[in-house]
């Protein structure tokens, strides 16, 4: 089944994460984590495709959906308060995931922490302002990448722990 792309755009006016309430009704944080980290997996390839055609902002704005799917896929996984309030709010705020990955840094290291400011910084100063360059994008695209790695390698371990 196709979805109108003006029904997707009506929702994502409205600020509806159309791929969050899927993820969400499934109702499963398990399965959740593992379809949230092929998703990121699918922006890491698109930010790098961005990133060697040259297109600084796009590749900016996957890399941060990179990170956004990851501390979506950890909180889910570790029953964060977060995660509940965002299946209760039907969305995810900023300021949610900023202290999800504050928390999960704590029990997981600071490469989690670490790999969220650097999305962010790219989806403000990448995405929205425009300002940074290819050095910049680059350095910060591999911290992404490197929380990315690190995220997929915690969660196919804790799979295997049951």
């Amino acid at each position: 089944m196709e979805i109108p792309s003006e029904l997707l755009k009506a929702a994502e006016d409205r600020g509806i994460d159309v791929v969050d309430l899927i993820i969400n009704a499934i109702g499963d944080p398990e399965e959740g984590a593992r379809l949230r980290i092929q998703l990121a997996e699918k922006f890491l390839r698109e930010a790098e495709e961005y990133l060697n055609k040259g297109d600084l902002v796009q590749a900016s704005e996957k890399a941060y959906k990179v990170a956004e799917e990851v501390v979506k896929a950890l909180a889910e996984v570790h029953g964060l308060e977060e995660y509940r309030r965002a299946l209760r709010e039907g969305r995810w705020y900023t300021y949610e995931l900023s202290s999800a990955s504050i928390k999960l840094s704590k029990t997981l290291g600071e490469w989690v922490l670490r790999g969220w400011e650097a999305g962010y910084e790219l989806h403000v100063w990448g995405f929205h302002e425009a300002k940074y360059g290819r050095e910049e994008v680059e350095v910060l695209v591999g911290i992404v990448r490197e929380m990315f790695e690190k995220a997929k390698g915690t969660l196919a371990g804790k799979a295997y722990q049951t």
